[in-house]
């Protein structure tokens, strides 16, 4: 009793923590994803335009001197100190501006308008171009702190005469308001924010290149693979690996970090050897999975895989960590984050001189998650048989439920006590960005609603975030955000499923919202 007393009390705080580290990453995922277009052509820019890219061009790129004739003579200039002690102008180009300044303030802007709205974007925008002319780096770690720092004052102090002011002085008062707090937060960031978070950044920089002078760069994975089954790797990867990466590029022309998470190697070793090796549903949902996870990029479809057996976590560390040294051995990267993780992305960021490693990183990461998860699977496959599954289902997340259509609290939470299933006019998929593994299970039912004949019931992905009670009448989520979920929308109905791909769920949910509709029909029927 006294064990059971005391575990308790661990666990909800081990729970908590897990949905705070979740939703932090969420809100750093929704300042960056929307902005994943321009990451992208900035990358593309810069695999291009440089001057070892694959059409080096000294205005584009931002290498050479001014000493062009002609019209591009107007092109934008910047005064370089060389070596020697002389100076001379230097085309500016797209790429430095770009991710000097396009993409932090692009970031601060989204993280604004997640804070305040339009407004709190504005003045977000402003005060982030402090930051950014206070530091020497690329200000992305400093626009996803004073963007939304910046919003969150401007609320504040919108909060202090909200409802107080006299008719006609509104939009008086909001304007200068606004240009008044995102003015002094500009000057602020400038000599305030800037030099520490440009101290952070240059720590943040010292520990991957003591990690990378001592060999360990690998070890990002026992840390980074784990966090993606359990939805915690946005925080670290728009955290921390983006940001780093963005600056290593300016550096160096390209970076390994972009690829420690966005691998698409070990979560295919993994399905493929379900593939191979698995059975019952799984075996028969894993080569659609392969496909969706390898070519689409949406990862979040072989985390269901691993939570079926947790201990294949050491498959993925193994091929995360493999795929990593192989980019270290061959000193390859990307000049850009690979979003979503798709192999046509992860080759589109590859740096000109990096092909040969970059392939090899995924082609080695997957055969090591592939024959560390086939041996785990086939040392356990005469169990799995004799239970018809494939894994221990009772240590599972409610695996059951998912794979046999059984009945379960998720599964009666469509109806009602007394067994009578309320209507349903909207159903909204919900992960954490909002796109990618959601959108697709959301098209799922959507066809399967159309099959049934079933008309009239509007089925939407979102972010988690942006959850809210008047959203829909049912909210499908995957089992490790439904928590989350229901945090946002707490009078909603909830369904956890383990698989966006192919789960019985959504022939509940079918046949509920036909069940709803009879009963309505007979209902008006005189």
């Amino acid at each position: 009793m006294t064990t059971t007393a005391s575990a308790a009390p661990t666990l909800s705080r081990g729970r908590t923590a897990q949905v705070r580290l979740q939703r932090f990453g969420a809100f750093l995922t929704g300042m960056i994803m929307p902005n994943l277009p321009a990451f992208l052509a900035w990358g593309l820019i810069t695999a291009l335009f440089i001057s070892v890219g694959w059409l080096p061009n000294e205005m584009l790129g931002g290498f050479g001197n001014a000493d062009l004739p002609g019209a591009w003579q107007g092109a934008a200039t910047q005064l370089v100190l060389a070596e020697d002690g002389t100076t001379f102008r230097q085309y500016l180009g797209l790429v430095g501006p770009m991710v000097t300044y396009l993409l932090p303030l692009l970031i601060a802007n989204s993280g604004g308008r997640l804070v305040h709205g339009e407004r709190g974007g504005v003045v977000a925008t402003i005060a982030t171009l402090g930051i950014i002319v206070g530091s020497t780096v690329p200000m992305f770690l400093g626009a996803m702190i004073v963007g939304p720092l910046a919003a969150w004052v401007m609320k504040l102090v919108d909060s202090l005469w909200d409802g107080r002011l006299k008719p006609g002085l509104e939009m008086l008062v909001n304007m200068f308001s606004a240009a008044i707090v995102g003015g002094a937060m500009s000057v602020a960031a400038f000599f305030g924010i800037a030099p520490v978070v440009s101290q952070i950044s240059t720590w943040l920089g010292d520990i991957v290149a003591w990690l990378a002078d001592n060999g360990l760069l690998p070890l990002m994975s026992i840390i980074v693979e784990p966090a993606k089954v359990l939805f915690l790797n946005n925080a670290i990867g728009n955290g921390v690996l983006v940001p780093l990466g963005a600056q290593q590029v300016v550096e160096q022309g390209k970076s390994l970090l972009f690829l420690v998470e966005a691998n698409p190697g070990p979560g295919l070793g993994i399905l493929l050897a379900y593939t191979l090796l698995g059975v019952g549903a799984a075996r028969s949902t894993a080569p659609g999975a392969m496909f969706v996870h390898f070519i689409g990029g949406i990862h979040e479809v072989y985390f269901p895989f691993v939570l079926m057996k947790p201990v294949l976590i050491v498959a993925a560390i193994a091929g995360g960590m493999t795929g990593v040294a192989t980019n270290v051995v061959f000193g390859s990267g990307l000049v850009g984050p690979a979003a979503p993780g798709s192999i046509i992305a992860v080759l589109a960021q590859t740096s000109r001189d990096s092909y040969l490693g970059v392939i090899l990183s995924v082609v080695l990461s997957a055969t090591v998650s592939f024959l560390v998860a086939a041996v785990i699977l086939r040392a356990s496959r005469k169990r799995d048989l004799a239970a018809g599954e494939s894994g221990d289902l009772a240590a599972a997340v409610a695996q059951t439920e998912a794979n046999k259509g059984r009945s379960s609290a998720a599964l009666s939470s469509l109806v009602g006590a007394t067994g009578t299933a309320a209507p349903v006019r909207t159903i909204v998929f919900a992960c954490d960005a909002g796109m990618g593994s959601s959108a697709m299970g959301a098209a799922v039912l959507r066809d399967k609603l159309r099959k049934a004949g079933i008309e009239g019931v509007t089925v939407v992905n979102k972010a988690v975030a942006t959850l809210d009670d008047d959203a829909a009448d049912l909210v499908v989520s995957q089992r490790e955000l439904t928590e989350r979920a229901r945090q946002h929308a707490p009078t909603t109905r909830h369904v956890s499923v383990d698989n966006f791909m192919n789960s019985p769920v959504y022939d509940d949910v079918v046949a509920e919202v036909g069940a709803s509709r009879a009963a309505a029909g007979a209902g008006e029927a005189p």
